[in-house]
């Protein structure tokens, strides 16, 4: 079937019983899923019958994509392309800096989203981190909070840098105006005591 025989749009409450079904034919948790419907973009024939639907949970600027489903599995390579570009708004229309997902389906791998390494972990929500299975991430844009709080402890280290040197020029100059002093009092010493030998030896004058 053409792509344009497709649409897909956001989930309304007018959705529930399809959605019950679709989810229940997939063996995912359709009553707790049911209480999230805001989170689940689906697609429909034209027909209106609903053909596929995915989820995009949101929180702390990052988004997971899950419950993934179909009611023909043969749809969903017509039917992901849609639903991603359709993520990638919402990703980008709420300020997402990252996206996640456990849908091991090899599309999300073709789209960017990669296996998490040790680093990117560390980046997943606490709320996500007691779900089980392998995570896959894209990170989407940088996040401003992270370059500025970069940027911040740069300055803080350049400032650091400025009073380090800063002390290091005044200790420089107590240490120079220390040795001025050594000096004029060595002068001082040399004149003096070549004045007291003189003054005991004027002949010395005459020589």
């Amino acid at each position: 079937m053409a792509l344009s025989n497709y649409r897909v749009r956001r989930a309304t409450l007018d959705d529930i019983g399809q959605l019950m079904s679709l989810w229940q034919s997939m063996h995912l948790p359709a009553d707790e899923l049911a209480k999230r419907i805001t989170e689940f973009q689906v697609a429909e024939d034209t027909n209106q019958k609903l053909v596929g639907a995915i989820g995009l949970q949101m929180t702390e600027r990052q988004g997971r994509l899950h419950s993934e489903a179909f009611t023909d599995f043969a749809l969903a390579d017509a039917l992901r392309p849609q639903l991603w570009e359709r993520m990638q708004a919402l990703a980008t229309n709420n300020g997402l800096v990252r996206l996640w997902t456990q849908e091991q389906a090899p599309f999300w791998n073709h789209c960017g989203l990669a296996k998490a390494d040790a680093e990117a972990l560390e980046k997943l929500p606490a709320g996500w981190r007691s779900l089980s299975g392998q995570w896959l991430t894209l990170k989407i844009k940088e996040d401003i909070e992270e370059v500025i709080s970069a940027d911040k402890e740069f300055a803080m280290f350049m400032e650091a840098e400025r009073r380090r040197t800063e002390r290091a020029f005044q200790q420089a100059r107590i240490l120079k105006f220390i040795a001025t002093l050594i000096a004029v009092a060595v002068l001082f010493l040399v004149l003096a005591g070549a004045f007291i030998i003189i003054r005991k030896n004027p002949q010395l004058l005459h020589r």
